[in-house]
């Protein structure tokens, strides 16, 4: 798990109309594999956007690749105004990955207060790091373990430890791979409330990546995966009429089978 907290934003010449991540031609290539094909596609500010598909599809490495910590990447990828990875953003975007990345030896508050005093140096910033660990605790409803050893928490308490030390600060954009796996669907609802209240109330913008479809319906727009391709750019309202189908995941097995269906043409025609 990597977190970047923000600090000023260098806007340079950005405006808030312009989308969070911009991509053309998306393309990475992990040995013989071609990982992520040519993609095209935008993530709006201030919106949360789903990244879906099964797994194994490429949703991590656009993530990787969105936070600018993947190899071998080429095309064009910018995110809030600059190339990804530039270092200006790394103040910018909270980034939590599959597997939570926590000390076990330390409790959360400590855990949390470590991270807090890197991204906030200094004595000065003291009341204000304590404020933003007490808040983002609460934000992910781990109160009651707040002085727990993390090494005995659970694996879906561990995941949301990780989560707040992604929420330090207030990062225009937060990049979350899967964050609900394991959790039981009391906190899965809480945790998607947080996520648009994130949206509403602080003016974030959101990729949040799933394999599961009915997280779909929770979102403000949604890039459907499929095999390293962008099956679909668009919104719920929208892909569901699109496709004739009730819901999100009805319309994607729905465009799947047209890629099938395309593939299978495209090659009786060779």
């Amino acid at each position: 798990m990597m977190n970047y907290s923000s600090g000023p934003p260098d806007t340079g010449t950005q405006t808030t109309d312009s989308p969070a991540v911009r991509a053309e031609g998306l393309t990475v290539v992990r040995g013989p594999r071609t990982v992520l094909r040519g993609l095209d596609f935008t993530v709006p500010r201030g919106q949360i956007t789903g990244l879906l598909g099964p797994s194994g599809c490429g949703k991590s490495t656009l993530m990787r690749s969105v936070v600018g910590t993947q190899a071998k990447v080429t095309g064009t990828l910018d995110v809030l105004g600059h190339p990804a990875g530039h270092p200006t953003l790394r103040t910018r975007i909270g980034y939590v990955t599959q597997a939570p990345s926590v000390y076990d030896d330390l409790t959360v508050r400590q855990n949390l207060d470590y991270f807090a005093a890197i991204l906030a140096p200094g004595r000065a910033a003291a009341d204000r790091r304590h404020s933003d660990v007490t808040r983002v605790i609460e934000d992910v409803d781990l109160t009651s373990h707040a002085d727990a050893l993390a090494g005995n928490l659970s694996g879906g308490q561990r995941s949301r430890v990780s989560l707040a030390v992604a929420l330090l600060g207030t990062p225009e954009l937060l990049v979350l791979d899967e964050p609900t796996v394991g959790l039981d669907p009391v906190l899965r609802r809480d945790l998607w409330n947080l996520f648009h209240d994130i949206t509403t109330q602080r003016g974030a913008t959101l990729l949040i990546s799933s394999h599961v479809m009915d997280e779909a319906e929770r979102c403000h727009r949604l890039l459907l995966m499929r095999e390293g391709e962008i099956l679909a750019d668009d919104t719920p309202d929208a892909l569901r009429p699109r496709t004739g189908s009730e819901t999100v995941e009805a319309a994607f097995l729905h465009l799947v089978d047209e890629a099938v269906a395309a593939g299978r043409k495209k090659e009786t025609t060779r």
